[in-house]
Order: C-alpha cells, then structure tokens, then sequence
C-alpha cells in the first residue's frame, strides 16, 4: 500500500472532522448568543418600563416605596449601553458608557446613526425610542469561537510541527544508522573478496583468461568499495573539496553509458565545454547523479534519451538532468523525495530521499522536479552555490 496515499487520506478525514467541529461550535455559540441577545432585549424593554413608570408618577403624590422596583431596575441594568432618543431626535440620556463621553450629544448621535444603518429596530416608548449596542459579554461570547479555535489552531500546528520535526530526526537515525551498518557488513566481505583475487592472480599468474576475469573482479569490488564508501558518509559531515561540474558529469555519464541499454542515447555538454566550479563530496554527488540516470533509465523501457544541460545565476551552478520516459504526476513531485515512496515493485524507496538529503543538507543546494508530463519525461534541477 501507498503509504503516502493513506496519509493523505488521513488528512482529508482529519480536514473534515476540524470543519466538523468548527461547524458544531459556531452554531452553537450563535444559538447562545441568539439567546442573549433576546434577554438583554427583554431586559432593556424592562429598563424603559421602569423609566416611564417612575415618570408616571405625581411629582405631588410619590410613594418612594412604590419606586424601589422600578429604580432597582434601572440600577441593575450595568452591562448594556442604552442611548434615549426624543420624537426630534435629540439625546435625552444614555447609559452605561465612558463617563468621558458624557455630555459628547454628537457622538452618541453618531452611534445613533450607525445602528440605523444595520436595520436595527428601536424600543419605542412614550414619546422616545431606546436605542442600544450589545454587551461586552455577548460582544465576547460571538467572538469566543474564533478566540478558542485561533488558540486549537496554534496548539495543534506547532504541536503536528514539534511531532514531525521530532519524527523525521528519528527517520534521519535510522537511515544513517542503516547506512553505516550496511557499509560496516560490506567491509568484511570486500576485504576478503580482493584478498581471494589476490591469490588467485597468484597460483594461476600464467593463466590469461584467469587473469582476467581477476581484473574485473577487482573492478567490480572496487566499486564495491565505492558504494561502501558512500553509504559510511551518510549522517555525517562529508569533506568537501573543489571539481569543474563539467568533468564530474561527463564521468557520471560515462560509467551509466556504458551500462545503459543500446537504444538509449545520451546528450551531456562536452568537458572542456565550461569550467565551473562547484564545492562537493565526489562520491556522494556522484551518486545523486547516477541514481537520476538510473532512475530515468528505469523510466524509459530500454530506449529514449537522456540530457544533461548546465547553466549559472547569480549564486548558483544549475544542472538540469531530463529523460523521455513515462514522467512523474504533478501531485507528486514533492512526495517521490519522501523516504519510503516508489513506485517499483522492487525497492525500499530511499533513492532520492537521499539525494535530496545528500543535495540539500550537505551540498547547501536544492533538487527538485522542474518540470514532468505524463508520458512525455521528466527534468530534474539540481542547483548548487557557486565556489567563493
């Protein structure tokens, strides 16, 4: 199974599930502040009733016991801003705002006219019309489910961050400590195998076809060693020394030429084309380099055409590296560098994985897919600094 398939899949549920409770929380919080917003109503009516029922009385006849509701009432009312309004528009009081805009008429009709402009509906009472803005608790209470999913969100990202930092660090052990223990298991074996080679040009030193066979022998484990080589430097800080990047690539091509099938053709810049300097680890870019060709020979089926182009910018040396087989979909460009991923059947999917560690944390350079169509090819662009 497509590891990093399931992953997106999981993501899409996980993205559905937030909407989810994003959803949930939003109507619930307007269904209370649907609620509140009817008892402060509820609660200013009550407020313009207690009013008009102490102005109803005889300023002759008070019974001071008969105002203690109404002015409990109108004293209670400490949370809602209120703004009375006369049959000519002017202010006649307010209630509950900033002590300095007391006396501010024209403010207070500004507020007026703002509320107008949102449709809103006045209590209408004897001769006046109570204008009044929402309480800061329910001002708090709508604005509560942005507050609380803002501080999930953050919770969440550097959490998820903190997570997957934590577990590419551990992925980076793994597969350096895999390396290392592969190059150790090789040493042993090529040791003895070049030591065997050496015996045998020795008892059979008259024998040409032996000898031979022991030369490629020798080729073949040198190479041995090269890969051991390569694989001991991953997770750790390789030398790097100066190489024209014309020479290195022309090398690189020349060793996968060879071992290409016939009907494959390949166009790299000559050589002596340029000489641009670039600062690497030879064995480990060699090896980017041929797992690129590899790669886009594994693409083509035994025949097409692979490319090379070199070219320069302000701080860096370019190569683009292009072949005619069956491309990469644009949804994956970024995943193919992921360990783990591929697409043959055979193979634990580390290749470029590599590179793009090989490239990037050692090499201070990028790689990644320039360009891919589907059946037509792919171009990768690995771009590294200049020499200072």
């Amino acid at each position: 199974m497509d590891i990093y398939k399931k992953k997106s899949t999981w993501k899409i549920y996980l993205a559905i599930l937030g909407v989810l409770i994003v959803a949930v929380s939003l109507i619930y919080t307007n269904h209370l502040a649907g609620k509140l917003s009817e008892e402060e109503k509820k609660t200013v009516e009550l407020w313009l009733m207690a009013i008009e029922e102490i102005n109803d009385f005889d300023n002759e006849d008070i019974d001071y016991c008969g105002l203690e509701i109404p002015s409990f009432i109108i004293r209670s009312n400490t949370t809602i801003p209120v703004i009375i309004v006369n049959e000519r528009g002017g202010i006649d009081a307010v209630a509950n705002f900033d002590r300095d805009l007391e006396g501010n008429e024209s403010f207070f009709k500004k507020e007026v006219a703002k509320l107008k402009s949102t449709d809103f509906e006045p209590i209408q009472g004897f001769a006046v019309s109570i204008y009044y803005k929402e309480s800061n608790i329910l001002r708090q209470l709508r604005f509560f489910p942005i507050i609380q999913l803002l501080l999930i969100g953050s919770f969440v990202l550097f959490g998820y961050l903190a997570l997957n930092s934590a577990r590419r660090a551990e992925q980076n052990r793994v597969w350096a400590g895999m390396a290392k223990e592969t190059a150790h298991q090789l040493g042993t074996p090529i040791s003895a195998i070049l030591a065997w080679v050496e015996h045998l040009k020795m008892i059979r030193e008259n024998d040409d076809e032996v000898l031979s066979v022991a030369e490629e022998l020798e080729k073949d484990v040198s190479r041995l060693d090269l890969v051991a080589d390569r694989f001991s430097k991953i997770g750790s800080a390789p030398k790097l020394e100066s190489f024209n990047i014309y020479e290195e690539l022309d090398e690189c091509r020349a060793y996968m030429q060879k071992r290409a099938p016939r009907k494959v053709t390949f166009d790299f810049p000559p050589p002596n084309t340029g000489n641009y300097q670039v600062n690497i680890n030879k064995h480990l870019f060699d090896w980017v380099i041929e797992n690129l060709l590899r790669n886009a020979l594994d693409s083509m089926d035994g025949k097409g055409h692979i490319s090379a182009k070199i070219y320069t910018d302000d701080k860096f040396v370019n190569i683009d590296l292009s072949d005619t087989g069956k491309g990469i979909p644009a949804s994956k460009f970024k995943t193919i560098f992921k360990p783990g991923y591929t697409t043959k059947s055979r193979g634990w999917g580390l290749g470029l994985s590599l590179a793009k560690r090989i490239i990037e944390e050692y090499h201070s350079g990028k790689i990644f897919v320039k360009n891919s169509e589907e059946g037509e090819g792919t171009t990768f662009t690995i771009r590294l600094p200049k020499e200072v």
